[in-house]
């Protein structure tokens, strides 16, 4: 039978492995994710708000508001053991965030940590991705965030990333340290943070109600040199593992199975284009 013909089949009868994909929906309690807490508030899971409902949702007066995980294990680990395709994707809904009565913009964005690579008085290196200021009035409504790491093994900080752990000596912006690449703290991600605390930037006590939801992770491969639909482990390898997480990847709308034009479409051309870049084969 020939490949393509093989492939179709597999889409109609082949079980599912597990997806590329995990989601953190707080149906299951907080799966390792927690917010502040204390004098200024408190972060509960609200189980009649959500999308759907429950969601994590924090009421707080602080300078800012952090939620964050350090148990996850789909969150926080080594993202580097082979060249990988990641993306971050939640939900957020921000009911208010003022300043002594005044409604304002908080920046919003994700920080991946690693404490083994803090140094010189910092407590960790980090690299960060801010998505824009949220306020309650553009993002009253629940809105989704996501942002995509072509390649995990990459030294140097992709567009739109910023690092933490050292000061520039002229700007006093925050940077990686020295000899620290994109790839060294991917490598070894401690604790993975979405919050509003910006590095280089400092706000007053601000009172913060905002929930997210559905903190979505999907892990794909990356293979230099191979092709599209190498996107299951082990890479270079085209088997069983990529036809079904394309199917997987397809049926959930993944970024892993939108690869034919128009994208951000799943659709006929997704498939016909996964089918002919599997015959192709690897290198």
């Amino acid at each position: 039978m020939h490949r393509a013909a093989i492939i179709i089949s597999l889409a109609i009868t082949a079980p599912l492995l597990a997806n590329p994909t995990t989601t953190v929906t707080f149906d299951n309690g907080p799966e390792g994710w927690d917010g502040p807490g204390g004098v200024g508030g408190a972060t509960t899971i609200d189980t009649e708000d959500g999308t759907p409902a429950p969601s994590l949702r924090t009421i707080f007066n602080d300078f800012g508001v952090t939620f964050r995980t350090s148990t996850n294990d789909a969150f926080v680990r080594d993202f580097t053991a082979s060249p990988l395709r990641v993306t971050f994707s939640f939900d957020t809904k921000v009911r208010d965030i003022s300043f002594f009565g005044q409604t304002v913009s908080r920046p919003w964005l994700i920080e991946l940590r690693d404490f083994d690579l803090g140094m010189n008085g910092f407590p960790w290196s980090g690299v960060w991705y801010k998505f824009a200021d949220i306020s309650a009035a553009q993002h009253g409504d629940w809105t989704t965030f996501s942002v995509t790491i072509e390649d995990t093994t990459a030294a140097d900080l992709p567009a739109g990333w910023g690092g933490t752990g050292a000061e520039d000596p002229n700007t006093f912006e925050p940077i990686l340290p020295a000899g620290v690449t994109f790839a060294d703290v991917l490598a070894g991600v401690d604790q993975f943070v979405i919050t509003t605390l910006e590095p280089g930037f400092f706000f007053g006590f601000t009172d913060h109600d905002i929930a997210i939801d559905n903190l979505s992770i999907t892990i794909t491969g990356t293979a230099p040199g191979c092709n599209p639909a190498d996107i299951a482990l082990p890479l270079g390898v085209l088997d069983l593992a990529d036809i079904q997480c394309f199917i997987s990847a397809f049926i959930d709308g993944a970024p892993a199975a939108d690869i034919a034009e128009p994208f951000d479409v799943y659709d006929l051309a997704d498939i016909q284009e996964f089918i002919s870049a599997f015959n192709n084969g690897c290198p």
